[in-house]
């Protein structure tokens, strides 16, 4: 009891600020407090298995998946409030309105019978128990919070959305830019050589040598500008020089 009147204050705070803030990384620290505080409920109230789960599965996984997802987006990207789908937002009252009623129903129909100690609750070992409950009694709350995880999966892909503002560029428009490009400012037509296709190795980090052993720009990207590795390894620049001496030599 001390674990639960000590975190439920914090979950409640937290979960309160997950809907007030407005920054997607602070709603994600918050939810892992929540997260967190969850897990050692379920420890406090000797569930071994149930805090395991949370703790690799929704703080590890889950929620380290949301911040991954925030990194790739941008920490200040805004949310749109463009509606790209046509009756998304009516069908989203609607659906939600719906899903509060069946809550309130199975709210209203909840049983409360004696309650029973940890000890008899666990007599047979916490994961047999939990699992004869999950799949006996419980099957329905199971498998309606499964549909519930798909559908916040397809609610995920919907706000991804984005309509296209024009037609994708097929091959002949592909090239006809390349050319145009070409002729305008002078870029490659063709891709750029990869680093290391002219050296000895086919190392990434190793820029393509031309003929008389210098580095070719094409394929200097900015890193190794900027690490001053740009330059040709002098065991390679020797041998290119050897080979350069025999070829002329035999002629």
């Amino acid at each position: 009891m001390i674990a639960f009147w000590c975190l439920a204050p914090i979950m409640v705070v937290a979960a309160l600020g997950i809907l007030v803030v407005r920054k997607a990384v602070h709603a994600a620290l918050l939810l892992a407090v929540v997260m967190i505080s969850l897990a050692v409920l379920y420890a406090s109230l000797e569930a071994p298995f149930l805090f395991a789960v949370q703790i690799i599965v929704y703080t590890g996984a889950i929620l380290m998946l949301f911040l991954f997802v925030l990194m790739l987006v941008g920490v200040d990207a805004s949310d749109s409030l463009t509606e790209t789908i046509k009756g998304h937002r009516i069908a989203a009252l609607i659906v939600g309105a719906l899903f509060g009623l069946t809550i309130g129903l199975a709210a209203g129909q909840v049983g409360y019978g004696t309650a029973t100690g940890l000890a008899t609750a666990n007599k047979a070992g916490n994961v047999p128990a939990l699992a004869d409950l999950l799949f006996s009694d419980w099957v329905l709350a199971f498998e309606t919070t499964s549909a519930l995880l798909i559908t916040a999966a397809v609610g995920a892909m919907v706000l991804a959305h984005r309509e296209r503002l024009e037609p994708k560029a097929g091959q002949r428009e592909l090239a006809a830019r390349r050319v145009r490009e070409y002729a305008e400012t002078g870029r490659h037509l063709g891709p750029l050589p990869a680093p290391g296709v002219y050296a000895r190795h086919n190392a990434v980090d190793t820029p393509a040598l031309l003929p008389d052993g210098t580095p070719s720009e094409l394929s200097l990207n900015r890193t190794l500008v900027g690490r001053h590795d740009d330059q040709a390894p002098p065991k390679d620049v020797k041998a290119i020089e050897r080979l350069v001496s025999d070829s002329k030599g035999e002629a």
